[in-house]
């Protein structure tokens, strides 16, 4: 067990004790918050999760630290102002990693930053997002923040523990909804002992029918993306699995440190894809990012783009109309958000159903009775 570099959260930390008086005086005065860290990923907040105009900015980035990390349990408990690169330093340290990979967005203000706090709150997860599962499969617990100024507890500090395990979990992908997230605790692995990225020449309906025939097998597969016609395929794990792996499928092997740079472009998403549409769409041309089943075949929609998550991510680029986009997603079995290219004002996701919908009013009612920190 490696030592605690800060102590946890309390009531009386000073960092925690100034955040609360923040929220206090806010309530009074009914002023909206604007929860902040490095800004990395501002530009993706959901619509119904964007700050109220005039909403005054609550800085996380002063409560930060490790916390407590047990890498004999696989767990770390850490501050939600702390860099993930800090976070990612200490695990490595130990042989052990973030396994969903979180996303080091690129933007003027943060680039290639980004907070523990901004990472559960947005839910992003990188390439091994089918292999290891997403943010939410990895939090154990968390201490948050209510609208009333009110220190929450849920969860535990070890993978035993599920005590409150579901509400520790609404805080994954959440986008500060319910409330300040002050602290976590993660479930860890170490590294993959041996690792190999193959390459192969492949059409994309190929593609998605090879991803889905091998996701059925026993085989060590870790991420994969299609773009371009060709298909990109990590393999991680015991070295005696990759090696007969990389038998049985083929494929050219990717040297490693090319294949580092491509992976690691991907999970920061500074692919080709992204560095294009940041350059400036085309009149009428969007992003989208579509999270379908991965069995789903070839969409129906004009355009390009990169498949990922054993085609249960697709980014694309189209022409098509917002329409005819979420209704592509939900015949493949998910949703649509827009990325990039909409005009002013233009709504990215498609609203929710009618139940789901309720149930977050309910829950938003519950941890943020004034109204804090989203737009109503």
């Amino acid at each position: 067990m490696s030592a605690a570099t800060s102590s946890a959260v309390t009531h009386d930390d000073p960092a925690l004790a100034r955040l609360r008086e923040r929220i206090l005086a806010a309530g009074r005065a009914r002023t909206p918050l604007a929860i902040c860290g490095h800004g990395s990923k501002a530009g993706l907040v959901p619509d119904d999760a964007r700050p109220a105009d005039g909403a005054e900015p609550l800085d996380l980035t002063p409560l930060s630290g490790i916390s407590a990390h047990e890498p004999s349990e696989l767990v770390v408990t850490v501050r939600a102002g702390t860099p993930i690169e800090v976070l990612e330093a200490a695990l490595a340290a130990e042989g052990q990693h973030l396994a969903f990979e979180p996303p080091r967005l690129q933007t003027p203000r943060a680039r290639g930053r980004g907070t523990v706090g901004g990472m559960v709150a947005a839910g992003l997860s990188g390439p091994a997002r089918m292999a290891a599962g997403s943010v939410r499969d990895h939090v154990l617990g968390v201490t948050m923040l209510d609208g009333r100024g009110e220190l929450l507890s849920f969860g535990g500090q070890v993978m035993k523990n599920v005590a409150g395990y579901d509400v520790s979990r609404l805080m994954a992908g959440s986008w500060g909804r319910l409330g300040v997230l002050c602290e976590v605790s993660l479930k860890v692995l170490p590294e993959p002992v041996a690792g190999l990225t193959l390459r192969f020449a492949m059409g994309q309906a190929e593609a998605l029918a090879a991803l889905t025939g091998w996701s059925r097998r026993p085989l060590p597969l870790q991420a994969s993306a299609w773009h371009e016609g060709v298909l990109m395929l990590r393999l991680a794990g015991a070295q005696a699995a990759v090696d007969a792996a990389r038998r049985e499928l083929g494929g050219e092997p990717v040297p490693t440190a090319e294949a580092q740079t491509f992976w690691t472009a991907l999970r920061d998403r500074r692919h080709a894809l992204w560095q294009f549409a940041a350059q400036g769409l085309p009149a009428g041309q969007r992003l989208w990012r579509l999270a379908v089943a991965p069995h789903a075949p070839t969409l129906k929609l004009r355009g390009s783009g990169l498949i990922e998550w054993h085609g249960g991510q697709r980014w694309w680029l189209s022409d098509e109309p917002a329409e005819a986009v979420h209704a592509a997603a939900r015949e493949a079995g998910g949703h649509a958000e827009l990325q990039a290219g909409g005009a002013p004002g233009q709504t990215r996701a498609a609203p929710l159903p009618a139940v789901q919908a309720q149930i977050e009013r309910r829950l938003r009612q519950t941890f943020d009775p004034h109204g804090l920190f989203t737009r109503d």
